[in-house]
């Protein structure tokens, strides 16, 4: 069993997916870049700092004292990261500068726990398909890229506007499943068969 410090639904299905008990905590931190941040430098201080916002709420609340998992994912074009939209026209604008594109998704994954803090990180290149602003409006108008980093799901709608990828699907999503399962096993919760440690 473990806690979750993110309220992203599919995070939660992924880890559904590979058998991982867990709970979900409150997470409510800075998002803030700071000045000159590398893009991996700064997905891996966003995990970090939710994974301990969360262990600080266990021990807060009196909650049992599971490893807390979080992770945090940016798409990167250029060295520019691009987050979620603010508006219509912002999803607009990062759709239409990724159309016909490379860019790569970056997401970082921590556990937290009274031992210590381990961070993984993943990273995947998408290629982008060429639309015009016309697709890029009916996209939006779906409202999926409200909460998407980039503007876009890979699991939804979205898909359609992604050529091909080079690296972890589910790390695009929001949560890299190889490499969390690798993360989780070093603090001794396998995946398939967790419910039973």
């Amino acid at each position: 069993m473990i806690h979750l410090a993110s309220q992203s639904p599919r995070r939660r299905e992924l880890l559904d997916q590979i058998g991982v008990p867990h709970t979900l905590l409150p997470c409510e931190i800075d998002e803030t870049p700071v000045a000159n941040e590398e893009p991996q430098a700064y997905v891996e201080r966003m995990a970090r700092k939710k994974a301990e916002a969360g262990w600080q709420y266990v021990k807060q609340t009196g909650l049992p004292d599971y490893p807390v998992l979080a992770a945090d994912t940016s798409v990167i074009l250029g060295k520019k990261i691009l987050g979620k939209p603010e508006n219509s026209q912002h999803a607009c604008d990062m759709l239409l500068a990724l159309s016909g594109t490379c860019h790569e998704v970056i997401t970082a994954v921590a556990v937290y726990s009274d031992r210590n803090v381990e961070v993984t990180i993943s990273r995947t290149k998408v290629r982008m398909t060429t639309f015009s602003k016309d697709v890029a409006k009916k996209y939006i108008a779906t409202g999926e890229p409200n909460d998407k980093a980039g503007a876009y799901g890979i699991q939804g709608f979205g898909a359609v506007l992604v050529d091909s990828i080079e690296g972890s699907y589910s790390g695009v999503v929001g949560l890299p499943l190889k490499e969390t399962a690798e993360l989780l096993n070093t603090f001794g919760i396998s995946p398939w068969h967790a419910s039973g440690d």
